[in-house]
């Protein structure tokens, strides 16, 4: 029954009109830059913030491994492929953020980045934001899932988080392979005069398409972006990762306020379960991660097809699944 009020709330927001406050003339964007306690020690984490002319709701946007807060807003082929536009197009305020150690944000040495101090500073973000607004989301991919979850579960400061490019069963015999096209980032041609430490790594060069892309189709603009942008993640926000989101200690069951799941069928976290979710379908990508959320009043799933992890840059489905995340936030009243 739920999932039947998805997508009626799916196809009504697809063919109402976009009311007139959410026009993208009417939203103003600004970089912001939020001093966090990050652990023991003070950083700064940067963040893109769009608001459309009367705005209630804002959405936190946390990146995966390897990407800023670009990822959020890609800029090919117009703004199909970006998240934030079309939520501000809806009304709703955008905070895509890059993660402590990456893009614009502060680098401490790597063994301090980790989920937990990730989660920590996005607290603070939110903690900033919420005089400002009504509602607050968390939402983020893959890495930035993980930390959005940590977030909501740890400080129930949220009224909802958007979870993408993860579950909690994942396809090991796919995903370890994939991870051997990580090298450090000082060894890198692009990153390495960044100074990092040995504990931040990035993508081989050349290999962002078959480990992130892949069944999608090759597209030269896209590729040379991605591998033009690429951006590094932390040995720690890996290992806190997979231990804060596995079977048996699922961060998520701390979660207390409504979740959507949004997954594609050919991730490396979507398999025959135990190995990945079940991700035929968006009801069976719900029975599969539900057990994971006892808490959160409400789970709602969507499961893009065809292409791989970095499912932004998608545009077959990316009306759908825009619309999708919109109609479940307008959902929540």
């Amino acid at each position: 029954m739920r999932f039947r009020r998805l997508c009626a709330a799916v196809l009504l927001a697809a063919l109402l009109p976009v009311p007139a406050p959410a026009s993208a003339a009417a939203t103003t964007c600004e970089d912001v830059y939020t001093p966090v306690q990050f652990g023991l020690i003070r950083q700064t984490m940067y963040g893109r913030l769009c608001v459309p002319q009367g705005a209630k709701t804002v959405q936190v946007l946390i990146p995966g491994g390897t990407y800023t807060s670009g990822y959020w807003d890609i800029p090919v082929d117009g703004e199909t492929r970006s998240v934030t536009r079309a939520m501000n197009k809806a009304g709703i305020a955008t905070m895509a953020v890059d993660r402590i150690g990456s893009g614009r944000s502060t680098k401490p040495l790597s063994i301090l980045v980790d989920v937990p101090n990730q989660a920590e500073a996005v607290h603070q973000v939110i903690g900033n934001l919420r005089p400002r607004f009504a509602k607050v989301l968390v939402g983020g991919h893959s890495i930035g899932s993980a930390i959005a979850m940590a977030e909501a579960g740890r400080y129930r400061d949220v009224d909802g988080v958007l979870v993408t490019g993860m579950t909690h069963q994942w396809d090991y015999v796919r995903a370890v392979p994939a991870l051997t096209n990580l090298i450090p980032a000082l060894i890198d041609p692009k990153l390495s005069l960044r100074g990092l430490d040995v504990g931040y790594l990035t993508t081989a060069p050349g290999s962002r398409y078959t480990m992130f892309h892949a069944p999608g189709p090759s597209i030269a603009a896209v590729n040379t972006l991605d591998e033009a942008t690429k951006d590094v993640v932390s040995a720690g926000e890996f290992v806190t990762t997979a231990l804060m989101s596995n079977l048996v200690l699922p961060v998520s069951a701390l979660i207390n306020v409504p979740v959507m799941t949004v997954q594609t069928s050919a991730d490396y976290f979507c398999g025959t379960p135990p190995l990945g979710a079940d991700c035929s379908s968006a009801q069976a990508l719900v029975r599969s991660e539900k057990p994971f959320y006892p808490k959160a009043p409400r789970l709602d799933g969507f499961v893009v097809n065809g292409y791989g992890h970095v499912f932004n840059f998608d545009t077959k489905t990316a009306g759908g699944y825009h619309a999708a995340v919109i109609a479940w936030q307008r959902g929540l009243g």
